[in-house]
């Protein structure tokens, strides 16, 4: 167990199994890309590890970028999702894919979506290390799913509590 702030968290997923899920991952849209140059473009903070890992394993040639998107306090999400950091180049007619940390209830992929239509691109697929189905509350389809989870907060592995335990290499659950 560990403590972060006020919380105690308890081990969830370990970095092994992580591993395994990143190179699923990476090969599977390695596949259906089939040649094309996509742009990954992480969603920053959460994301960091995850992107990096995740191109570490795709061995084909890609360009990479980053916006940044704010929507959680605490625990909780704020239900507002604010655009902290943009895109530096124009991805119109390109393949763009999204890279996030965990999708749950969908409102930071629904403003995902809403910036790369207004970009134009060709092709938008979302990959995602963490899924809560059970929070999920929108019909944007996920592209790639690392694991399915419950809707219970974690840390580690980029995923933060008030910005502690995003070095963390393994991810932990809030104990309950």
């Amino acid at each position: 167990m560990i403590q972060l702030h006020d919380k105690h968290f308890v081990p969830f997923i370990n970095a092994q199994d992580i591993a395994v899920v990143l190179q699923r991952i990476a090969g599977t849209i390695m596949d259906d890309l089939n040649g094309e140059i996509p742009v990954f473009v992480g969603v920053l903070n959460g994301a960091f590890m995850f992107f990096s890992d995740l191109l570490k394993y795709y061995t084909a040639p890609c360009e990479v970028n980053f916006l940044r998107l704010s929507s959680y306090e605490g625990t909780a999400s704020t239900g507002t999702v604010n655009q902290v950091m943009g895109l530096n180049q124009s991805l119109k007619g390109r393949t763009v894919v999204i890279v996030e940390d965990i999708v749950d209830t969908g409102n930071t992929i629904e403003k995902l979506k809403d910036i790369f239509e207004a970009q134009k691109v060709k092709q938008l697929k979302i990959a995602t290390l963490f899924f809560k189905p059970q929070a999920y509350t929108k019909t944007i389809s996920i592209d790639y799913t690392g694991f399915e989870i419950p809707n219970k907060f974690i840390v580690g592995y980029g995923l933060d509590y008030d910005g502690l335990g995003r070095n963390l290499p393994e991810v932990y659950q809030l104990h309950s």
